[in-house]
């Protein structure tokens, strides 16, 4: 599924893309996908299929089409402190988008079928945590994924504000799904081929909504064990938080707060976490985006008024006449001027066309909370500490 949106050249172009076809509309879901290279999540050897709007499947590795994660995203309505379940969490590409609005005190589970792909997922966690400068840009609510097949999930678990289901399902399942969810919660499902949002009203009341007509693989069905018992999968720990991951928390949003506050960035609704500065940076890596334009500048003559009369400083001055009030050499003058015009402004479009790539060219990013965690007067175990031992 997928296709109706244009290839980019890099992730932001491919974002660019899904807005201008009505994909994302939202600033939390755009940033969310801006901070996230849908490349990382693609072997090494695929990756220059990442940027078009397609599937992509390799052995138990999937991933769907960005046009319909930006549909899940949306239709998700995601907050901070929010509870999230993705079922069918796959290569954790989804749920790391999803943890960068749910923010530290959100919780973030998934229930993958196959261990191979959570062993990936958790790979790709970690390079994210490692290497990305997003990480620093936002406060994260770290996923975490647990095996087995989500239709075996006991029904006294516990319920979830967001519930996501990655693989399709037929309506002697969507009671089940809709079980999972608290009053008040959004349940986002291919249901009968339907990318559906579910809105649980009440105790026993629903809201339904069709989103777009998708094509999903089926929700694989349990396998029983051999005294006839189905499995039970529980799901992740609602973790309580440790006096010294609080702490950690804290300071970095501290340091995050306090250097947008000197930046001059208004703190307020729509950011992650509180601080508006660093979140909304996350736009693009670089800043705004440019295209590259070619900047061509035209000899003018300037022409001023003397006596009533019009003069041209540009125009060539008039040769010397001969004896037979002939202009001597006046060809040749006329070739000469003409052939130094041409190369002036050849020189001028040159020099402009160099302004211009000096203007364009980015400069490289300053990860202003790391550089900030580096200078404070601490040991330096508690400085990796606070970065979550990221790699320089």
């Amino acid at each position: 599924m997928g296709g109706a949106v244009s290839a980019g050249e890099d992730n932001d172009e491919l974002i660019d893309n899904l807005k201008e076809a009505h994909y994302i509309h939202s600033d939390l879901v755009e940033r969310a996908f801006r901070a996230i290279d849908r490349a990382d999540y693609y072997l090494e050897d695929y990756r220059d299929s990442a940027y078009k709007d397609l599937a992509w499947r390799h052995g138990n590795i999937h991933l769907s089409a960005p046009c319909i994660y930006s549909e899940v995203m949306e239709a998700l309505d995601l907050h901070p402190g929010l509870s999230f379940l993705n079922l069918g969490s796959g290569t954790g590409y989804l749920s790391t988008m999803a943890g960068l609005i749910l923010g530290p005190f959100g919780v973030n589970h998934g229930v993958e079928l196959y261990t191979d792909v959570i062993e990936y997922a958790y790979q790709k966690l970690d390079y994210f945590i490692k290497t990305s400068e997003s990480f620093d840009k936002f406060e994260f609510c770290e996923p975490s994924f647990v095996a087995g097949n989500c239709l075996e999930i006991p029904p006294e678990s516990r319920q979830y504000d967001r519930v996501y289901c990655g693989a399709g399902v037929q309506r002697d399942h969507e009671e089940f799904m809709k079980n999972l969810l608290k009053v008040g919660g959004i349940l986002v499902l291919p249901l009968e081929e339907k990318l559906t949002k579910i809105r649980r009203t009440g105790q026993s009341s629903w809201e339904t909504k069709k989103i777009i007509a998708v094509s999903f693989a089926p929700l694989a069905l349990p396998q029983h064990n051999t005294n006839g018992e189905p499995k039970a999968v529980p799901l992740p720990m609602f973790e309580v938080r440790t006096l010294q991951e609080l702490a950690r928390i804290s300071i970095r949003h501290t340091l995050r707060v306090t250097t947008d506050s000197r930046e001059g960035h208004p703190r307020g609704r729509g950011s992650f976490g509180g601080g508006r500065g660093l979140g909304v940076s996350g736009l693009h890596k670089y800043g705004p985006r440019f295209k590259r334009r070619r900047v061509h500048r035209r000899h003018c003559t300037s022409v001023v008024l003397a006596n009533k009369h019009v003069v041209s400083s540009a125009l060539p001055t008039p040769a010397p006449l001969d004896n037979n009030n002939n202009h001597r050499g006046g060809e040749e003058a006329q070739r000469r001027a003409a052939r130094g015009a041409g190369e002036e402004e050849e020189e001028e479009e040159e020099e402009a066309e160099k302004e211009s790539v000096e203007l364009l060219r980015a400069e490289p990013p300053i990860n202003i909370l790391r550089e900030r965690i580096l200078c404070l007067p601490l040991p330096e175990p508690l400085k990796m500490y606070l970065l979550y031992c990221r790699e320089k």
